[in-house]
């Protein structure tokens, strides 16, 4: 947006600090629901007002700005609660926490007035209904600082940028309200709202990574004390701060988004508030139709938004959405609670500090479609290269899957199985990824995708597998096994003595004879052996099983330094003076095939990577000082207890104190904790390889 913050508002924001709970991470998720609606707030330890929600924009994921203001006038006095409007003081923010689902905002006005802002985007894996919704909350809660009373009327606005990329685009909106409805004993109360949308929509594509059609809606509930207004941002906004209350009126000059930007505005006359707290509720939300452009087996089809067989049209799902919230409250509760319990359990707090992060994050990144019978997610590669499903990406994100609701990565998985079975794919091993561009998940005919063949035969085996073991749906492994028996072959042609190829840290270069690799196939040719017992192949089973065990003598021998201070694993056989961080190795005791790989190698490990530790980590190998988060923990998940508690701290330490100011990265260097040169990933779905301690079978890592 086109505005700054007052002298006055910069030396009120500067008068006291917030403080941050359960740590001060890069950039703050508002509200994160898919690869569309992901706004931040970005923290910037440097600034004394980073972090604070007044006196800063949010931003979509790759750091553009998506105009979402918030003001409050008190006894006649305009404050600002969120955003960076002209002209007003902006509130003081005490401190700040986060949960799994919740980021949460405490702020007071001149010791008179406290406000509590919560953002919600649920997390509901086992509930298709609610997951399939592209929507977010944020409740304002409104409460006397000091006892007396005092009149308040609140402000909040979206503005025409999270519409389009493109700023030159033109934005078409409207407004609508429904009336209260009484049946029987029964009440559902009407709602107002915002609509926006771009006059030309531009189906099935991104412009800097925002979406180019569908239909934003603000919304809130009608009530006799809502007005509402669109027009220029300082019109509306001027128009509440002077007078309180907005004109009922609508600006019909439809128009670029950056063309005095029009801003769609609610206020609320919320009267004398004294010590009891009063909330307003407002959601923001996303209805695409259709969700993406697939070819399977109808060849190249677009394919409903989940949200759409459950719901009649794109207002009953807003309007569920937003008379659901007590229920999503209480569901939201019960997930961050698990959550939180069971990551100290697992590993600590500092272990919860970096799942309760993760989560809205790494779910951040889907679509769901089809229907509850046959539902259908994609996935983008966010900041990467945008592909779609890619399989590298979706192996380090499936951990939180196996926590949450293994059916999940069974959504994700068919679509790459429906259409290499389809013939859409040349060649015998795993495709990379179903499409270059999300949203089009039009597959590579002509076999030109970035290819990392044994990484992606692994990963497919390995996490099909993974699946059928908590589901025990061997009758899904049954329907795939022709597919998954061509790639073990591949397996087991490539994976002993890897050829000069790239792994999923494409960006460090190929290599040939990579260790790491190497036991990703091996442990991939174990896995078949089990899916092959599961479906009733039992020679290809007792085959499969034979050729895992001779191949892993052979690699201990070929991938171990012994004759070193401490002895470890090698980035590539030879490489006596070399390491990289071993994190296939997590894979084994994930699927309960721990002992597959000798004990020698887990305690070696253990052993070895404080004595290469950095401050934020272990590199991910010797060409580089950088690291990945997902693979620190996958090999924190099999270390021994002193080894898990240095990389889960080194992880901690970094989201606290990392100089980048975006969404969660998974690579940063170990020194410095900023971005490797050239390279910035952020708000990628693979941290959900966080909580690989978590989707670990109990007693699964060898003592």
């Amino acid at each position: 947006m086109l505005s700054f913050l007052s002298l006055a508002a910069l030396l009120a924001s500067a008068t006291a600090l917030s403080t941050f709970s359960p740590a001060r991470p890069p950039a703050i998720p508002l509200a994160v629901k898919s690869p569309y609606l992901s706004a931040w707030l970005p923290v910037n330890s440097a600034n004394a007002n980073g972090g604070s929600l007044a006196g800063n924009w949010p931003t979509f994921w790759n750091g553009q700005v998506v105009g979402w203001a918030g003001l409050i006038r008190v006894d006649g006095q305009t404050y600002t609660w969120m955003g960076n409007p002209t002209g007003t003081t902006a509130v003081n923010q005490t401190s700040f926490e986060y949960t799994a689902t919740r980021s949460i905002f405490h702020q007071n006005v001149k010791g008179k007035i406290n406000i509590v802002v919560t953002f919600l985007s649920p997390i509901t894996p086992n509930d298709l209904k609610r997951a399939s919704l592209v929507s977010s909350y944020m409740e304002v809660q409104v409460s006397s600082a000091d006892g007396k009373a005092h009149q308040v009327e609140l402000y909040t606005d979206i503005s025409a940028e999270w519409i389009s990329g493109d700023r030159s685009a033109i934005a078409k909106w409207d407004y609508g309200s429904t009336a209260t409805m009484r049946t029987g004993n029964s009440v559902s109360k009407g709602v107002a709202y915002h609509r926006l949308y771009r006059q030309t929509p531009l189906a099935f594509s991104e412009v800097n990574d925002q979406t180019e059609y569908g239909h934003w809606y603000y919304m809130t509930t009608n009530t006799s004390s809502l007005t509402r207004q669109s027009g220029a941002d300082i019109n509306v906004r001027s128009q509440f701060a002077n007078s309180g209350q907005l004109k009922n009126t609508a600006d019909r000059k439809f128009r670029a988004i950056q063309d005095n930007y029009p801003v769609f505005g609610f206020a609320l006359n919320l009267g004398s508030i004294q010590k009891t707290p009063v909330s307003s509720v407002f959601t923001i939300n996303l209805n695409q139709d259709q969700a993406v452009v697939f070819e399977g087996a109808q060849g190249k089809k677009s394919q409903p938004s989940l949200w759409a067989s459950f719901f009649g049209s794109q207002i009953a799902a807003n309007t569920f959405f937003l008379g659901d919230y007590a229920q999503a409250k209480t569901l939201a509760d019960q997930f961050d609670n698990k959550l939180h319990t069971d990551s100290v359990a697992a590993g600590g707090a500092n272990y919860s500090l970096i799942t309760l992060l993760a989560a809205r994050q790494a779910f951040g990144a889907f679509q769901l479609s089809g229907t509850a019978n046959q539902t259908l997610a994609f996935m983008k590669e966010i900041s990467s290269d945008g592909n779609v499903n890619t399989v590298d990406v979706l192996f380090p994100w499936h951990p939180i899957a196996l926590y949450t609701n293994p059916n999940w990565l069974r959504y994700a998985l068919e679509p790459l199985f429906i259409n290499q079975e389809e013939g859409n794919w040349p060649h015998t091993f795993s495709i990379h990824d179903i499409g270059y561009q999300y949203p089009n998940a039009t597959g590579h005919n002509d076999g030109n995708d970035e290819q990392q063949p044994l990484e992606e035969c692994g990963d497919m085996i390995i996490m099909s597998l993974a699946y059928a073991q908590r589901t025990n749906d061997n009758a899904w492994l049954s329907k795939h096994y022709a597919l998954l028996n061509k790639w073990v072959v591949y397996l087991i042609q490539e994976s002993l003595i890897p050829q000069n190829q790239i792994s999923t840290d494409d960006f460090a270069g190929s290599l040939a004879n990579q260790t790491n690799l190497a036991l990703k196939g091996i442990i991939g040719i174990q896995a078949m052996a089990e899916i092959s017992n599961r479906t009733g192949h039992l020679n290809d089973a007792a085959n499969y099983s034979s050729i895992a065990s001779k191949y892993i003598s052979q690699w201990n021998q070929l991938a171990t330094a012994t004759k070193v201070k401490h002895p470890h694993t090698t980035l590539n056989y030879g490489n006596t003076s070399s390491f990289s961080l071993l994190y296939n190795l997590f894979a084994a005791p994930l699927l309960a095939h721990g002992s597959l790989v000798p004990q020698a190698v887990y305690d070696r490990q253990s052993a070895f990577y404080p004595s290469v530790a950095n401050r934020y980590g272990v590199p991910l190998d010797t060409r580089h000082s950088y690291t990945k988060l997902d693979w620190q923990l996958f090999c924190a998940a099999v270390a021994n207890a002193a080894t898990k508690k240095l990389m889960i701290d080194d992880v901690a330490r970094w989201i606290q104190e990392t100089p980048t100011t975006s969404p969660m990265s998974d690579l940063f260097d170990t020194t410095s904790g900023n971005f490797p040169a050239g390279i910035t990933f952020r708000a990628r779905p693979v941290v959900g390889g966080a909580f690989a301690l978590l989707a670990l079978p109990n007693g699964s890592v060898p003592a």
